[in-house]
């Protein structure tokens, strides 16, 4: 299994494994804890190495997943999870208080059974803390041994945007300027693929010139580039898609031709799929580049580690940049 680079001395398979579906956000009725400790053991098998999750998931269930897989096979994994958001009922809010993100820190490494945590990344900024204070109390865990790097997630970034002007990850850059006068940053993680590039203009550039790894969040397009959604179907009404703008029957319908397009591509390698092709499109934009998508099932978690292996050709990737861009809102 390839190996990328997400930071210095830091280095994973191909492909991670976004856990967050396993306990959060997607489709209640079909997360079963058995189903998902038979995904992560078999993407552990098949070369995958990165984790994604984050205290938030469940809240806390995810991690408490995860640590019945690290009890046994610590070793195989790299482990990175998230702080910084609150649950509570009906809204989440940001916390970047120093002494919570200590106390967040131990809770996390107690439910992951284990010592240290990989990547220990800040889930959100919160507004009415100063990153600068965030990120030193981070800082103080690296050097106290319970974390090995510090990342943070711009997933967000789409609510930070101050005027439509302005690019959409500029005010993640300046955060990320700001924090790495305090202590490196070792990874971003944010949202990449083929129907959402925006991170190609500046972010993933910012990365790359530091050699900050990047890990691309729904590099699947929440499953639409899967080509598994049928559209007019619906999504339960806790499944984040229900509400989605991009997933209504008619943007759905309206954004077929994309999924059209990487059916073509992955019809010329063999028996290749859609999410195939979009994963190895995400791998082909640089070697710090890791694409994390997210399932709870294991037929897709070992479909997903085979991405690793396509290797498109420039005609490949010239059609897919040549593709229609996405319709709908994606706020």
């Amino acid at each position: 299994m390839e190996r990328r680079t997400i930071g210095a001395a830091l280095e994973v398979g191909a492909i991670g494994l976004g856990c967050m579906p396993m306990s959060w956000a997607y489709t209640t009725s079909e997360q079963d804890g058995e189903s998902s400790l038979r995904t992560v053991h078999a993407a552990l098998d098949h070369g995958v190495t990165l984790l994604d999750t984050a205290d938030m998931y469940g809240p806390f269930t995810n991690e408490l997943l995860l640590g019945r897989v690290l009890g046994r096979r610590r070793s195989e994994a790299f482990v990175s999870t998230k702080c910084g958001l609150l649950v509570g009922d009906q809204h989440i809010v940001a916390n970047g208080r120093p002494s919570y993100v200590r106390r967040a820190c131990d809770a996390s490494l107690r439910r992951l059974q284990t010592d240290v945590i990989d990547l220990y990344q800040l889930h959100r900024v919160d507004p009415e803390v100063p990153i600068e204070e965030t990120w030193g109390a981070m800082a103080e865990l690296v050097a106290a041994g319970k974390v090995r790097a510090l990342g943070l997630c711009a997933v967000g970034a789409r609510a930070q945007r101050r005027t439509a002007a302005e690019p959409l990850y500029a005010e993640t850059i300046r955060q990320l300027e700001r924090v790495q006068q305090v202590f490196p940053v070792s990874c971003v993680e944010a949202e990449l693929s083929v129907w959402s590039p925006e991170a190609l203009t500046s972010l993933l550039p910012w990365c790359e010139a530091r050699g900050v790894g990047f890990l691309a969040a729904m590099p699947l397009g929440n499953g639409f580039l899967t080509g598994t959604l049928t559209p007019g179907v619906g999504f339960e009404p806790d499944d984040l898609r229900a509400r989605h703008p991009r997933f209504t029957a008619e943007m759905m319908a309206a954004n077929q031709p994309i999924v059209v397009g990487l059916r073509r591509v992955a019809a010329r390698h063999g028996g290749a799929t859609p999410a195939q092709v979009a994963l190895a499109w995400l791998l082909a934009q640089g070697r710090h580049v890791v694409p994390v998508p997210g399932t709870k099932k294991e037929r897709w978690a070992v479909e997903n580690a085979a991405a690793a292996r396509l290797r498109l050709t420039e005609g490949d990737l010239a059609e897919i940049a040549a593709l229609p861009p996405a319709l709908g809102s994606w706020d």
